[in-house]
């Protein structure tokens, strides 16, 4: 999303005032990490300094009180910003938090007045609809899917949805977790409890979908597509698609211009070859087909890996090696809290254990192959020795030379060692002829 990121700060100019809300994942005890490694990347990857607006706390503190001016300063902050960002941790969290110190207010006051630019992704983007999904709750706790009261930001600009992120979420593998983990039965029953008037707004990953209210214009932007679904029935609007808000307001209502073709033109994609997360990952991802996901970049290093060991390739085996490591780093750098980092490295160590069997064989290799037709070639060539045959005997010599025998003759035997090997790394008993 570099490519993404940068077109938005555009619009603002230089020395826009940038603001990080980290209140999503503010419960968390790696906050300040996750902070700081937003705050590195949207300064190396968009040239944008930023600051972060923390979580002031769970209640909210009595007027007067230093907690009280914290407050307010993190209100203010996020009313002056010309750039407001928040992303990835708990929905839930985040609603109860904003609520309190009516930053929700703040946030819908931001889109109904156009002002300056609003980013929410991930766990933020739960929050914008009128009604906003507990993914933690009823993923992770096992709680009774039910909506919660949304920050309904769209609400504003006549789009009454529930936005659900993660769309088309596959991480599941052999269970449903689409729909930001929630699966078609329990959709299917959350659906049922949203007004007539409603509509679930299903965004894929490595997806944006970008409201212009300067043009009234709606962007579909990235890999995957936006979905507008009514009673299980939906709408996909394909990336690089741009309609008119008008038209996705008529998609939600379910009204007949909801059938007017959606105009199409190539989906954008995220082509930075310059410093920071977007080129990290590309240049990392070169060897892996250009994957998107980290799952994806795991996938294609693992067949890379298994091809090269199948065909006795040790090279391109430590290279598909070192460029997963390289993957793991770039996506390191992904501010969404888990990414599958333990998993990828999980396979990555597999890796190494297994080219490190490859070599241990390799190293044994010769002991195990050409050890064993030395004593009868030594026999062969003690024979021609005592036969007077000393040209042959010097041509077998010359064959175990070239396969890396180093002969030493004495008076009574014939002494061997590797090519290069020491009397200190000489292991066992050496054959003697």
């Amino acid at each position: 999303m570099v490519t993404l990121h940068r077109e938005l700060v555009a619009h603002l100019g230089g020395d826009a005032d940038a603001v990080i809300l980290e209140t999503p994942y503010g419960f968390q005890v790696n906050r300040d990490d996750i902070s700081n490694r937003a705050r590195e990347y949207f300064r190396r990857s968009v040239s944008l300094a930023t600051v972060v607006a923390p979580d002031t706390g769970a209640d909210a503190p009595p007027s007067g009180t230093p907690g009280a001016a914290d407050a307010d300063k993190v209100r203010d902050l996020v009313r002056r910003a010309d750039w407001v960002f928040s992303g990835p941790g708990s929905p839930s969290y985040a609603l109860n938090r904003w609520h309190t110190l009516r930053l929700g207010e703040i946030l819908r006051e931001r889109v109904a007045h156009g002002h300056g630019v609003t980013v929410m992704a991930s766990a933020a983007a739960c929050t914008v609809g009128f009604a906003a999904l507990p993914v933690y709750e009823v993923y992770k706790a096992g709680h009774p899917p039910a909506w919660l009261t949304g920050l309904d930001l769209l609400g504003v600009l006549g789009l009454p949805v529930a936005v659900i992120p993660h769309y088309d979420n596959a991480e599941g593998g052999t269970h449903d977790t689409r729909f930001c983990y929630l699966g078609e039965p329990r959709l299917t029953v959350l659906e049922h409890e949203l007004p007539d008037e409603s509509a679930v707004l299903g965004i894929d990953e490595h997806t944006a979908v970008i409201i212009e209210l300067g043009t009234s214009l709606v962007r579909v932007w990235g890999r995957g597509v936006m979905t507008i679904r009514r009673r299980g029935a939906s709408v996909l609007v394909p990336g690089g698609t741009t309609l008119p808000l008008e038209q996705l307001r008529d998609l939600v209502a379910g009204t007949q211009p909801a059938v007017v073709p959606l105009p199409r033109r190539p989906a954008e994609t995220d082509t930075d070859t310059d410093e920071g997360a977007g080129a990290a990952r590309h240049a990392a991802t070169a060897g892996t087909g250009g994957a998107a996901t980290l799952q994806e970049a795991v996938a294609a290093a693992e067949l890379r890996f298994d091809s090269a060991q199948e065909a006795r390739d040790a090279r391109t085996m430590a290279e598909a090696a070192v460029e997963l490591e390289s993957v793991i780093a770039a996506w390191s750098a992904d501010m969404e809290e888990d990414q599958g980092g333990e998993w990828a490295r999980t396979v990555l160590h597999g890796m190494i254990r297994r080219l490190a069997q490859a070599a241990g064989r390799g190293l044994s290799e010769p002991e195990h192959t050409l050890g064993r037709i030395l004593v009868p070639l030594l026999g062969l060539r003690r024979r021609l020795r005592a036969d007077g045959a000393y040209d042959l005997a010097d041509e077998v010599r010359e064959a175990l030379a070239a396969g890396g025998v180093r002969l030493t003759d004495t008076l009574e035997s014939s002494e061997w060692r590797w090519e290069g090997e020491t009397d200190d790394q000489q292991t066992g008993t050496r054959p003697q002829a």
